[in-house]
């Protein structure tokens, strides 16, 4: 007479377990280790790398290794830190995880260029965001006689930008400083910007004192955060308030 005979029930978990760890095994094979979260490195960190590696560099040449741009180019998308440059000559090992040209969302930009140079970052959805505005504000302008799509006045010269006038899809952009959602500004001139009037009145109130007059306020973001006030026009503190003024 056969008899059967079932497996114990520890030994199904041994077997479980077995398979668990090769599939983890191979999870970890087909994902290099750059590509795994955990090994992600924090923006803080690879601020802290590059902006070690452009001194070194810096020291050793004399120069930036920054790309290069024209005259015209905005003061904080500017001066773009050349990561490629930076590994290829040794003082990067490897690109930080969070860069766009390793698959990450911002750009390394260098500020205070010709003083003592620092590095900070660009959030490259928030500028795509606005460029893609700012094609759909100058289509509207085309179709309607030059007049722009502005809402309600922001600051002098500076309006809401109309979403129900522009037509499409409100687009959800949040500040890099506060994750707050960000209004969308447009100048006489046509020019779309993004409002980060509640960031710079939440550090000069933080400060406990008031700024000069004629100080850029967009120096308070990039001195006491790692980020840069992209598509952002310049702040002068007025009357209690942040004022925008277009950009030279």
């Amino acid at each position: 007479m056969t008899r059967f005979v079932g497996r114990r029930p520890g030994a199904w978990f041994r077997v479980l377990a077995a398979v668990l760890f090769v599939s983890a095994v191979l999870t970890g094979c087909l994902y290099p280790k750059d590509q795994l979260a955990q090994n992600r490195m924090p923006p803080r960190d690879a601020v802290r790398l590059v902006q070690a590696a452009v001194d070194d560099y810096r020291r050793d040449t004399g120069l930036l290794p920054i790309k290069n741009a024209g005259p015209e180019t905005p003061r904080y998308e500017k001066y773009v830190v050349d990561l490629a440059k930076l590994k290829r000559t040794g003082y990067l090992s490897d690109l930080p995880a969070a860069a766009y040209e390793k698959g990450g969302n911002y750009y390394f930009l260098v500020l205070d260029e010709e003083t003592e140079p620092i590095v900070r970052l660009m959030n490259i959805a928030v500028l795509q965001q606005l460029n893609d505005l700012q094609s759909r504000v100058d289509e509207y302008r085309s179709s309607n006689g030059g007049a722009l799509p502005a809402g309600e006045p922001v600051y002098p010269s500076f309006a809401a930008l109309d979403f129900d006038k522009l037509g499409g899809r409100k687009p959800d952009i949040r500040s890099v400083f506060s994750g707050h959602p960000i209004t969308v500004l447009v100048h006489d001139s046509g020019a779309v910007f993004a409002d980060y009037g509640i960031d710079v009145r939440r550090l000069v109130e933080s400060s406990g004192t008031a700024p000069d007059p004629d100080a850029d306020l967009r120096e308070l973001l990039t001195r006491e955060t790692l980020f840069v006030p992209v598509k952002s026009p310049v702040y002068h503190w007025t009357l209690g308030d942040p004022t925008a003024r277009y950009p030279e």
